[in-house]
């Protein structure tokens, strides 16, 4: 099992993916884990919430990518 982290960031307003400076950083994480993880973000189904998933295996860099994903999605969605 590789090593996940995940973390939930601001409010739900809408599709995450179609706004550019999210999708670029989703982009970017999904670059610099290459084929040994993957990354979903989405709205949560239970919250008003956006949840950040992250997988691959490096732990460091796993919970580095959480962080900033959260960051950038709450900055861009509250």
């Amino acid at each position: 099992m590789m090593p996940q982290q995940q973390r939930l960031s601001g409010p739900s307003q809408g599709p995450v993916g179609r706004r550019p400076v999210i999708s670029r950083a989703i982009a970017i994480a999904e670059s610099r884990l290459g084929s040994s993880g993957r990354v979903l973000v989405r709205p949560s189904g239970t919250e008003p919430a956006i949840r950040v998933m992250v997988e691959g295996s490096d732990a460091g860099l796993v919970a580095e990518l959480a962080d900033e994903l959260a960051a950038v999605a709450g900055e861009r969605l509250n």
